[in-house]
This record gives structure tokens, C-alpha cells and sequence, in this order.
């Protein structure tokens, strides 16, 4: 070990920069990685809402539809896609294939579907199915009408379950120890993080920008937004493989190659895995279904209150570049909380409490945000007079700003919090666990998650026909729900502190990508 490994990281950089010098090689590139893969999702994150929200006739009674009969079927065939070809190919290509399906899609929409949306939409089948379906229906007519909006919102949000979830930090598991990630995975998701402050002012300047009919290409000023924006996707895209080959080549092939080896080795000797058998050894496990109950806690809520909030937000913008522009301010809200939230408190707060008060910050959080967003849903007008006086603003606003602040929080959280304490209980795991635990969580049950959540949605809006006659039902719903996740969490922060005894210790860094087979194979039978 170099006479720079054995060094105690000072206080103020163990606060702010917990990284050794020697650990730069590989942390840099990973930082860059989460930030332009984190920059492409934020910049569809935000034009799959606007542009299915502001079709002509649309609004956010479309999006628990789409999550459920557009989303969930994506999100089953992207998943067993991802496992089918890691049986078949090397970690590496397997991140290159899904990289391209996703920016091929996305350059084929904005060039070839887009442009033809009049012609491959069955607008005389949906108008005979809204004539006889129930109106709490009309969200299923919605996204048959505009199909093709549909697959883009489904795979705007698949890229990132698919690409930042599963591919990204299932390589920083590869990669990390248990004693790195404690002080490293703040500080990645900060990559990621800061993406949203770029990615939504981004979004803001394409969004507001005039219609330029000189172009040979776009119709419209929505459709000169959207080619824009894809470009953006794709360079990031691009740029973020480039440092996935140069990680491999440069820092990971040669510390790596004898435990890839070996995993090669044990590979030809078992049957190439499917999403099927991902989901029955998550079944097996104890530790595993805990994740997973946390992982679809939190995709079921944030389904819940976003809707409700991008209702509000439909309300104030039917212009779809207006729409936009709107998400791509709250976007940037979302980069900035969750930045510093990286920057100053996440490894902190990993280190100093532990991973059950750090997994418990965001429940606590969406709990106490949904408390000012549902009184705002729920009270008469004239009873917040008062407020809206105050503050200059309608009721109607005063709705939308508390749901962004609260989206803002909570998003904020996600991206750190959540996604460094979720990402950490993979960590004891062995590798077998890792890689089917993670594609049946994060490629199926986050999508179970948001499809659970819609379907609550559907069930109400059926029932009640408007979203704002079943918010206060979805108040109930949201409250038995964070009780869950809560169990959850306390559940799985007992048999994570099992697992990860003696290991953490930010004093006492391991050497630079040296396998260390006790810090990632699970005791026997201890997940069980």
C-alpha cells in the first residue's frame, strides 16, 4: 500500500471531500458518469410529463394510465432484455447496448414519430372508445390516442430505472466496498444531483425559446424544443460511455481481471438467469424483500402526490414549451436541494447515524410536505384568502408551488438519501445476490411501485371521475402506505447492521479496486 493510502483524512475533508488522492483515478470519472447520465434524465423527466400533460385534449389524468398499461409492460421487457444479455455478454457491452436502445428511441421519436403524430394516431378509435367508455376511463382513451407520446413517456422514465438504477450503480457496486461507499456515495449522487441544476435550465432556455421557421427541420416551436433537447440527451449519452470505456480500459480491466475471470468461469457453469428466477430468489430472501418493500413504498407515494401536483401544474400551462419551462425551474429547485444535501450531509449522516436514521429521513420528509400540499388541495378557496393575499398569488398557484416544494424536498432526498442508503444495502451482498436482487427491484419493483400507485389512481378517478374528488381518499392511502415503508426500513436496518459489522470504518480505507471477496459475499445464509 503507498505511503498516501495509509493517511487519515483530515476533519474538514472528511466533512466535505472524503476521497484519498489516490482514489481520484477512479471516483472522478464515475462523479462525471452520474452527472451527464443524471443530465439526460432529468431532461426527459421533464418533456415526457409536458409533452404528454399538453397534447391537444390531454391532461394528468393520462399519467396513471400510461404508467400501468405503457410504463409496467416497458419496464417487464427492458428488465428482461438487461438480464437476458448479462447472461449472454460481458458487463461492459451490456451497458453499451442499453445505452444505444435508449438514445436510438429517443432520436427516432423526435425525428420520425413526432413529425408524423397526425398520421400514426388512431384518433377515430379513441373517439369511438371515450363516446362509450365510463368517464373516469378517459385517461386509458388518452393514451391510446397518443400512443406514440405514451412509449416516450414510458421510456423516459425506463432510462432512468435502467441506465442511472441498474446500469450505473450496479457498476459502483462492482466496483466499491462497503468502507469506500460509505464516503463515496454522497458524493456520487452529487453527480447526479448537480445534473438536475443544469438539466433545468436547460430545459428553461430550450423551452423558451421563439419558433424559427428557417429551420429545415421542426414544425413547431414544441417540436424545435423537443429535436434541441434530444440532442442534448445524446451527447450526454455518449459522453457518459466514453467514460465508461475509459474506466475500463484505463483504471477497472486490470485490478478486476482475475475476479471477472472467475465470475466468467462460474457463469458457464449455470443456466443464463431470467427475470422470472431474479424474482423468485428475491422471494427467498428476507433482507432482499425488505428492499424491495422500501423501494415500492417510495415509488408508490411519489406516484401518489405527483400526480395531484401535475395536475395543478396542467391548470396554470397548457402550452406544452410553457410546461416545460415550468418543470425545468422546479428541476433546477430539485438540483440545487439535492446538491448540497450531498455535498454536506449525506455521507455525513451515513457515517455518524447510521443507515436506519438516514433511510428514515425521507419517509419523515414526505410525510410532513404532504401535510401543506393536501391542505392546499383540500381547503376551500376563501378559507386561504388570507394566504393567497399575502403572497400574490391565486389558489390555484399557491396548489402548484407547494406541490414543487414539495417535489423539490423530495426529489431532493431521493437522489441522495434514499438512493446512497438503498444502494448501500446491496453492498454485503454476493454478487449472484446483487445482480438478480437489483434487476427484480429496481427494473421490476420500482415499476410495481408506480404501477400500484396508478392503479390507485385509476381505481379513484373511475370512482370519482376527477382527481380532485378523490384527493382526500389518496390522503388515506398515502398515510397507511408510509406506515409500511417505515416497518420496512427499521426491518432492514437491523439485518443490514448483521451484515456490515466492523466493516465501515472511514480511518482505515482498503487499497485502490483490490477484490475483496468478505466485504461482497453475504455470510452463508445470512440474506436468507
Amino acid at each position: 500500500m503507498t505511503r498516501e493510502a495509509t493517511k487519515v483524512l483530515s476533519r474538514m475533508r472528511t466533512l466535505f471531500w472524503p476521497v484519498h488522492g489516490y482514489e481520484l483515478r477512479k471516483f472522478i470519472p464515475m462523479l462525471l458518469m452520474a452527472f451527464f447520465i443524471g443530465l439526460s434524465y432529468n431532461v426527459l423527466h421533464n418533456a415526457k410529463d409536458s409533452l404528454l400533460l399538453t397534447a391537444p385534449g390531454s391532461s394528468a389524468a393520462a399519467i396513471p394510465f400510461a404508467k400501468v398499461w405503457a410504463m409496467f409492460p416497458m419496464a417487464i421487457l427492458i428488465a428482461s432484455l438487461f438480464v437476458k444479455l448479462s447472461g449472454r455478454y460481458s458487463s461492459e457491452k451490456v451497458f453499451y447496448l442499453m445505452m444505444s436502445i435508449f438514445l436510438t428511441f429517443f432520436v427516432l421519436f423526435a425525428f420520425v414519430l413526432y413529425p408524423l403524430r397526425d398520421f400514426i394516431h388512431p384518433h377515430q378509435t379513441a373517439n369511438y372508445l371515450e363516446q362509450h367508455l365510463p368517464e373516469g376511463l378517459k385517461g386509458l382513451t388518452l393514451i391510446i390516442r397518443y400512443w406514440s407520446f405514451s412509449l416516450f413517456y414510458a421510456m423516459s422514465e425506463l432510462w432512468g430505472t435502467t441506465c442511472l438504477t441498474v446500469l450505473f450503480w450496479g457498476f459502483a457496486n462492482d466496483v466499491t466496498k462497503v468502507g469506500e461507499a460509505a464516503r463515496f456515495y454522497g458524493l456520487l449522487s452529487l453527480g447526479a444531483n448537480f445534473s438536475s441544476v443544469c438539466a433545468g435550465q436547460i430545459t428553461f432556455h430550450m423551452s423558451k425559446r421563439a419558433f424559427n421557421p428557417s429551420w429545415i427541420i421542426g414544425v413547431d416551436r414544441w417540436h424545435q424544443s423537443l429535436i434541441l433537447l434530444t440532442l442534448a440527451i445524446c451527447v450526454s449519452g455518449l459522453i457518459a460511455m466514453a467514460l465508461f470505456r475509459w474506466l475500463n480500459v484505463k483504471v477497472i480491466c486490470k485490478s478486476l481481471e482475475p475476479l471477472r475471470a472467475a465470475e466468467r468461469a462460474a457463469a458457464k457453469m449455470h443456466s443464463k438467469p431470467s427475470i422470472q428466477a431474479s424474482i423468485a430468489y428475491l422471494a427467498k430472501s428476507k433482507y432482499l424483500i425488505s428492499i424491495a418493500v422500501v423501494v415500492f413504498a417510495y415509488n408508490v407515494c411519489i406516484n401518489l402526490v405527483e400526480v395531484l401536483w401535475k395536475h395543478q401544474v396542467h391548470n396554470l400551462y397548457s402550452d406544452p414549451n410553457l410546461c416545460n419551462a415550468y418543470f425545468g425551474k422546479v428541476t433546477t429547485a430539485v438540483g440545487v436541494v439535492s446538491t448540497l444535501l450531498a455535498l454536506l450531509a449525506t455521507s455525513n449522516i451515513i457515517r455518524r447515524f447510521g443507515w436506519t436514521v438516514t433511510a428514515l429521513i425521507t419517509p419523515i420528509m414526505f410525510l410532513a410536505t404532504s401535510v401543506a400540499c393536501f391542505t392546499c388541495y383540500l381547503c376551500p378557496h376563501n378559507k386561504l384568502a388570507l394566504l393567497t393575499a399575502l403572497l400574490g398569488m391565486s389558489p390555484l398557484a399557491l396548489a402548484a408551488l407547494a406541490g414543487s416544494t414539495q417535489n423539490a424536498f423530495l426529489r431532493g432526498c431521493k437522489y441522495t438519501l434514499f438512493d446512497a442508503s438503498k444502494e448501500l444495502a446491496f453492498i454485503p451482498l454476493s454478487r449472484e445476490s446483487r445482480i438478480k436482487g437489483k434487476a427484480a427491484i429496481d427494473g421490476v419493483g420500482s415499476r410495481m411501485g408506480k404501477s400500484g400507485g396508478a392503479l390507485i389512481h385509476q381505481g379513484f378517478l373511475v370512482g370519482f371521475k376527477t382527481l380532485e374528488a378523490s384527493a382526500p381518499y389518496i390522503a388515506v392511502v398515502l398515510i397507511v402506505v408510509l406506515a409500511g415503508w417505515l416497518i420496512a426500513i427499521r426491518s432492514l436496518g437491523r439485518q443490514f447492521s448483521k451484515l456490515t459489522a466492523g466493516l465501515i470504518d472511514s480511518k482505515e480505507p482498503a487499497p485502490l479496486l483490490t477484490p475483496q471477496a468478505p466485504l461482497t459475499a453475504a455470510p452463508s445464509g445470512a440474506v436468507n
